[in-house]
């Protein structure tokens, strides 16, 4: 890779930004309830019906089963899958944190809009910056990516179903739980156009710019 002109970068600061960022943009749906991210749209059902638990730990917990699914499935312990669990530990509690400040924001559907929108790019950025830390990445991240390497499918297809699913399963969900649909909306579904989309954009200008080194980088 031609790194001439470019800023080196730590993979261990991009992931830390990475996590903030995404943490910050995801509490953000939430709050402008416009309809919540695709993959988060399940643990997001679940703190609804069952709210014994904050959004962030059920977060914490979902991604939890998703990195002991790819262990299990790749029938061997994976050390660098522990990180990743360590890392959506801090996701869950950085959800958490953001959730309980952003309602002092205004609250209007004018500010609604705007905070959907601009957590559009925010998470674009939190992805992009993922994709190239040379780390473990934030599970729901990293078990679209493995999963695809394990069943030998395509990511594109791979990551569709698995948001798709976790759509489906909020909505059956919260419909049983409620007697209402919620967090999935209208905003969900420009996530699932949109996010990868611009990630891609993001991630180009990323490349330019930077060359992404890790303690883990062979």
């Amino acid at each position: 890779m031609e790194t001439k002109n470019k800023i080196t970068l730590r993979g261990e600061l991009a992931l830390a930004l990475a996590v903030l960022v995404n943490s910050f943009a995801v509490a953000m749906t939430v709050y402008a309830g416009l309809g919540i991210s695709p993959v988060s749209s399940f643990p997001y059902a679940v703190s609804l019906v069952f709210p014994f638990f904050t959004l962030g730990t059920w977060t914490y917990l979902f991604q939890g089963v998703l990195v002991i699914t790819l262990m299990v499935l790749r029938k061997r312990f994976v050390p660098s899958y522990l990180f990743s669990f360590v890392v959506g530990f801090f996701f869950g509690k950085l959800l958490d944190v953001f959730g309980a400040w952003l309602p002092c924001l205004p609250f209007g559907w004018g500010w609604r809009i705007f905070y959907f929108v601009i957590s559009c790019p925010i998470v674009a950025l939190g992805i992009a910056l993922s994709n190239r830390c040379k780390l473990p990445i934030i599970p729901t991240d990293l078990f679209a990516r493995d999963l695809a390497e394990i069943i030998k499918k395509p990511y594109p297809k791979v990551k569709t179903t698995m948001d798709l699913t976790c759509v489906g399963v909020a909505a059956v969900l919260t419909v049983a739980g409620t007697g209402t649909l919620k967090g999935v909306g209208i905003g969900t579904v420009i996530a699932a156009l949109t996010y990868g989309r611009l990630a891609g954009v993001v991630g180009n200008l990323l490349d330019k710019k930077f060359y992404f080194v890790s303690v883990l980088e062979k």
